[in-house]
């Protein structure tokens, strides 16, 4: 029940982000980590197999079109057409690239981005219990944190606890804190 091939965990979500209506919130695929050769290339952390597809991304405001991509060490290297050489290359170091939600492919019956479960109410037994602020993946699955009305995060492994509705996520009771 992850996004299609995902293949590390994406930074957390952008809190000003989130304050957009779901179609519209940005979606991670991925992340600068320097610059690669002299000529504006730029290594990348990938969250996605499928960046060609999407051709533009958001970073910080400032719309990238994507001129290539290959595998590179690690993860990606790409060329930038607004990129001309290593300065610019350099300063986007950190930068995480980005598209609307509503821009990625619909999926399956039964699965999810991370991204529609963030800001969905939580209950359970019935009671609402909270937020959820964030889905991670460490490596064993999906794990939601939940955010209390007191401010206190709480998390819980979505295989195990959660379950997935359209607009609200049911947690099992024994994993409520």
């Amino acid at each position: 029940m992850t996004p299609p091939a995902p293949i590390a965990a994406p930074p957390a979500a952008d809190p000003a982000s989130q304050a957009l209506p779901p179609a519209e919130r940005a979606v991670t695929l991925a992340a600068v980590v320097g610059a690669h050769g002299v000529t504006g290339e730029v290594r990348l952390k990938l969250f996605s197999e499928e960046l060609e597809r999407y051709g533009s991304f958001d970073v910080g405001g400032r719309t990238l079109t994507l001129k290539s991509l290959r595998p590179g060490p690690n993860g990606a290297v790409a060329r930038f057409a607004e990129v001309g050489d290593r300065n610019a290359a350099e300063a986007l170091r950190g930068a995480v690239l980005s598209v609307a939600r509503s821009v990625l492919p619909p999926l399956p019956e039964g699965e999810y981005y991370h991204a529609d479960l963030v800001g969905l109410p939580c209950l359970s037994g019935g009671e609402p219990i909270g937020i959820a602020v964030s889905v991670e993946n460490f490596g064993a699955g999906d794990i939601v944190e939940i955010e209390r009305p007191d401010g206190t995060l709480f998390m819980v492994p979505v295989a195990l606890a959660v379950t997935v509705e359209s607009d609200r996520l049911l947690i099992d009771p024994d994993f409520v804190e």
